[in-house]
């Protein structure tokens, strides 16, 4: 049987674990999102040494598991005497501040890819209709095509949203007490870790459903002109 008074007990400390994990996820995608941007720019660009970084990073990123990403920056970079002595070390000896870096730079190369497939499937008269205005390349970017690519990658920037709500449970591994770390908390501190995993889990299971209903409405507001059109 489910010892629900454990449960009940522990909702304070989960309630504190998700609001760590609101917070990693909003700074990291906050962050990650300027990042990707860019580097779109970059991987759609004909100029083979703009190109090829961005294609570098984004490929190295993503073919690299995120908690050795994770590692490394909190307990990698620790090693080097430069880094402890720098002004920097403040930052890179806190648990928050590696967590939020490491998942920034994880889901900027992801959504850099998404939004680059975007602005290379931006139709081709939306561009011919902008150049025949008189748009500059800059006016062009800025009013047409990355307006238009955000709102076309909404459906897999969704997923890329969930997937990081996900991956943020590695930041207990790190300290950081968000959902995971508090189950792992309660499972330590009681021995039971099937109530203390399944609170978890049914916390990570709300939290994506209202995501996914706040990107569904997205969907509806800005990709409307691209639903089909009923007779």
């Amino acid at each position: 049987m489910l010892d629900f008074q454990l449960i009940t007990d522990s909702l304070p400390l989960y309630g504190s674990g998700v609001l760590v994990t609101f917070k990693l996820l909003f700074i990291a995608l906050a962050l990650g999102l300027a990042l990707a941007i860019p580097l779109a720019l970059l991987r759609v660009s004909r100029a083979p040494w703009l190109n090829a970084p961005a294609w570098l990073y984004t490929y190295v990123i993503r073919g690299t598991p995120m908690l050795v990403q994770l590692f490394l920056i909190y307990y990698g970079l620790a090693q080097f005497e430069a880094v402890r002595e720098s002004v920097l070390w403040p930052y890179f000896s806190s648990a928050t501040f590696c967590a939020c870096l490491a998942f920034a730079i994880n889901t900027s190369a992801y959504s850099a890819e998404i939004l680059a497939g975007s602005l290379k499937a931006t139709p081709h008269g939306e561009i011919e209709a902008a150049r025949a205005v008189g748009m500059s390349r800059i006016t062009l970017y800025r009013r047409i095509l990355l307006p238009s690519a955000l709102r076309r990658a909404l459906p897999q920037y969704s997923n890329e949203v969930i997937m990081m709500l996900h991956t943020t449970s590695l930041a207990s591994i790190v300290t950081l007490i968000d959902i995971t770390g508090a189950a792992r908390t309660v499972s330590s501190r009681y021995y039971l870790p099937f109530e203390a995993f399944i609170t978890a889990g049914l916390f990570y299971l709300v939290l994506t459903f209202i995501l996914v209903r706040l990107f569904k409405l997205a969907e509806g507001r800005w990709l409307a002109h691209l639903a089909p059109r009923k007779n």
